[in-house]
């Protein structure tokens, strides 16, 4: 599937004044709109093959990792802390909130194996144990009863252990994943959950730019390594 180039995100390191139409990514753990096509990611941002042919080869000969996991499908989205691998050459790069929405951050491979994720929701699941949504798709079920939407977990890679939890709670470390701050990180200096379905909950957090009032579910606890 294709859309528009005037219509796609702005991060995406594509001219608007080229050919009419860009791959858009499919359907999946991540929004359209900070989330971007592996054949992009491969061929336009990090400059790994001269076309789209040979990024598609690239890509379908399982020479792409994401989370630890080859991917094949030239349009999987990639988003918001996803990590991606090129074994080949020992390269490996994070998804990192940014002031354009994403952008891609190179890192030492050691941090490879580890993702810090925003848990979206929890549900009492069977044996009285939780299910825990994260923000990039994934379920996990855990039996400890101290996990919180809003909080954030590093998990390790390929499997989903957690090996770290951070809460959101006031003097935590945060950073701002998406909305005009995109990028901004600081402490947390308030924290207020919705109290109608018609309110938002909201995050005060205290920056070097001053104080940044944003919705609880753009904030990312913990440091986004």
């Amino acid at each position: 599937m294709h859309l528009k180039r005037y219509s796609m995100p702005g991060f995406w390191p594509l001219g608007r004044k080229n050919n009419k139409f860009v791959i858009t990514p499919s359907p999946g753990p991540h929004p359209k709109q900070f989330s971007i096509a592996l054949r992009v990611l491969v061929r336009d941002v990090l400059g790994y093959a001269e076309n789209a042919k040979e990024a598609g080869k690239i890509i379908k000969a399982g020479d792409v990792l994401i989370d630890k996991k080859a991917v094949k499908n030239d349009n999987h989205p990639v988003g918001l802390m996803d990590v991606v691998e090129f074994p080949a050459i020992k390269k490996q790069f994070r998804v990192i909130a940014s002031g354009k929405g994403v952008e891609i951050a190179e890192i030492p491979a050691a941090q490879a194996s580890r993702k810090t994720c925003s848990i979206r929701n929890k549900k009492v699941a069977k044996g009285g144990k939780f299910q825990l949504s994260l923000h990039d798709g994934r379920n996990i079920i855990v039996k400890e009863n101290k996990y919180k939407p809003g909080d954030s977990v590093v998990i390790e890679l390929p499997g989903q252990k957690i090996l770290e939890h951070f809460e959101m709670k006031t003097g935590a470390t945060a950073t701002i994943m998406a909305g005009k701050n995109s990028g901004v990180s600081g402490k947390i200096k308030s924290a207020e959950e919705r109290k109608t379905m018609m309110e938002k909950g909201r995050v005060v957090l205290e920056t070097k730019e001053g104080e940044i009032e944003t919705l609880r579910e753009y904030i990312l606890v913990g440091e986004a390594k």
